[in-house]
C-alpha cells in the first residue's frame, strides 16, 4: 500500500468517525435528537414515535458518512479523480438528501396539533 493511501485512510477515518458516531449516538438515544446545530430538539410530547424518529435520524447520519468511505473505495478502484467527483456529490447531494429527508421525517412523527 503507497504511503499516499495511507494518508488518505487516516484522514477518511479522522474525519467520518465523528459523522458516523453521531449516528450511532441518534439512533440510540432515549431522548429526541436534532439535526442542525442550534435547533431545539423536540420534546418527546411532540414526537408520535420517538424511537423510530431517532432511528431514522441515526441511519441518517450513518448512511451519509459511509457514502465517504465508499468513494475512497471507488478511488481506490477507479483513481482519484473519479473520487474527487464522487466526494464533491456525496458532500452536496448527501447534504441535500438529508435536509429533505429531516423534514419528510418531521411531517412523519410530529404530533398534529389537534393531536396534542
Amino acid at each position: 500500500m503507497k504511503a499516499e493511501t495511507v494518508i488518505s485512510l487516516i484522514i477518511l477515518i479522522v474525519a467520518i468517525a465523528p459523522v458516523i458516531i453521531i449516528g450511532i449516538v441518534q439512533y440510540r438515544s432515549k431522548e429526541p435528537v436534532g439535526f442542525w446545530s442550534g435547533e431545539e430538539p423536540p420534546k418527546k410530547e411532540q414526537i408520535t414515535d420517538m424511537k423510530a424518529y431517532n432511528q431514522k435520524h441515526g441511519l441518517m447520519w450513518i448512511l451519509f458518512g459511509m457514502g465517504f468511505v465508499l468513494c475512497f473505495i471507488c478511488g481506490l478502484l477507479l483513481g482519484e479523480l473519479a473520487a474527487g467527483y464522487l466526494c464533491i456529490m456525496e458532500t452536496i447531494g448527501g447534504i441535500a438528501a438529508m435536509i429533505l429527508y429531516h423534514k419528510k421525517l418531521n411531517r412523519m412523527y410530529f404530533k398534529k396539533e389537534n393531536d396534542i
